[in-house]
């Protein structure tokens, strides 16, 4: 049986040499040397190819890519660079789905790997794919957000959502600052164009509930992320009720955690019918199930998170969870004491402490993983399981997989 490929190396140095193994081979024939992604889809698209060979480095292949190739009945095969200085490489190919990777010095492999059976996969689940009722389905819409200061709004987002996804509940992760996206460099989800202005772009054609699943990249098997603006100057190009939008198609099959912005200003569009720039986080918080609020432990973090807390009772009527994050005992004050001092600010839902685990966020940022992938037993990741605990109980109708030992956490009541 003869297995025709399409080849797409984005001119690796391997190339020639994965070109002669390949014509070598007995059964197997190459069909066109791809330039970059758009040929080799475009390529597939025609029907006349059963295998690609690609490099894992190839541009815009991502976990959307693959699953088109698949689509056209194309089996995927990636080469990567040989030896441990790989491994960020193979973590991105795993991401996007890649379970054929063979190392650049062993291209012998490939005949086999195209023709081997493909093991099985671990795929996110979808609103479109799922038996059971949506309204049986629809999860929590999680509302990240925080005073002006580096609280560590993201890092806490980022957490929160790696959580769930481990849990293996499906989890939308939703980079909606509007100064600008940080989720997708911290956890090195590659992305040239941004999530958030493709779903503006279908929500204005009234295609997002429709086309949802490509505004999304992979990260591991439950975790989705929507990218957020490639550039702060880009949220002219942003809808009123986006965000809204975006969340109601990802609770259909699970929960959403929205990575907001600080500011709370009512700033105005600029023409009828646009976002003004902050709307962008009030949308967040009108469609959150669930607001966590992210401060910082000192006089300064402290006195902003106060504030901030009674500036929230204008906008949303949830009683919000209070993250103090970066908590250390050379503050000089208790975590009852912290918490005595909020609880005559606003009534609150709970105040949960996150300890000053810096080694942990500076491991995961350079090897831009989550947390619970760099440390999952660090005191850092311990304690965003107890906060999930509280704000995001198991999908109805799905089971949450709480089989990882953790600690509890700390919380103090409102």
């Amino acid at each position: 049986m003869t297995t025709i490929v399409l080849l797409a190396a984005a001119g690796a140095s391997w190339e020639p040499a994965g070109l002669t193994t390949l014509e070598r081979a007995p059964g197997v024939v190459v069909l066109k040397r791809c330039v970059d992604l758009d040929d080799l889809l475009a390529a597939a698209a025609s029907g006349q190819a059963d295998a690609a060979v690609v490099a894992a480095e190839l541009p815009g292949l991502d976990a959307t890519a693959v699953d088109q190739l698949r689509q056209h009945g194309v089996r995927v095969v990636a080469v990567a660079p040989p030896g441990p200085t790989a491994d960020p490489v193979r973590a991105r190919a795993a991401r996007s789905g890649l379970t054929r990777v063979v190392p650049e010095d062993a291209l012998a492999e490939l005949p086999g790997a195209l023709t081997s059976p493909e093991e099985p996969e671990e795929v996110p689940v979808r609103a479109d794919s799922v038996e059971l009722p949506r309204a049986a389905l629809r999860g929590r819409v999680v509302a990240v957000w925080g005073p002006a200061g580096a609280p560590g709004r993201t890092t806490v987002a980022t957490a929160v959502a790696a959580e769930l996804a481990h849990r293996r509940v499906p989890t939308v992760l939703v980079d909606a600052d509007p100064y600008g996206g940080a989720v997708a460099p911290l956890l090195g989800v590659l992305d040239e164009v941004s999530g958030l202005l493709s779903a503006a772009r279908l929500s204005a054609a009234g295609e997002l509930a429709v086309r949802f699943p490509t505004v999304l990249r992979t990260y591991g098997s439950h975790l989705g992320v929507v990218t957020g603006l490639p550039r702060a100057d880009r949220w002219p190009e942003l809808r009123p009720g986006l965000v809204g939008e975006i969340a109601e198609c990802g609770r259909g099959s699970g929960h959403v955690v929205v990575d907001t912005g600080f500011s709370l200003e009512d700033d105005g569009g600029p023409t009828p019918g646009r976002t003004g720039r902050n709307q962008l986080t009030l949308d967040a918080l009108e469609a959150a199930d669930v607001v966590v609020v992210v401060g910082s432990p000192d006089p300064v973090g402290l006195a902003r998170l106060a504030r901030a807390l009674v500036d929230l009772r204008e906008h949303t009527t949830v009683p919000p969870y209070v993250v103090v994050n970066r908590m250390r005992p050379s503050l000089g004050w208790t975590e009852r004491e912290v918490a005595a001092m909020l609880a005559g600010v606003v009534r609150t839902a709970a105040v949960r402490f996150l300890p000053d685990d810096q080694t942990t966020v500076d491991r995961a940022a350079v090897s831009a993983r989550s947390l619970l992938e760099t440390a999952p037993d660090a005191p850092l990741p311990r304690a965003v399981g107890g906060l999930v605990d509280e704000i995001a109980p198991p999908v109805a109708g799905r089971r949450a997989d709480r089989s990882r030992r953790r600690s509890r956490g700390r919380a103090a009541a409102g």
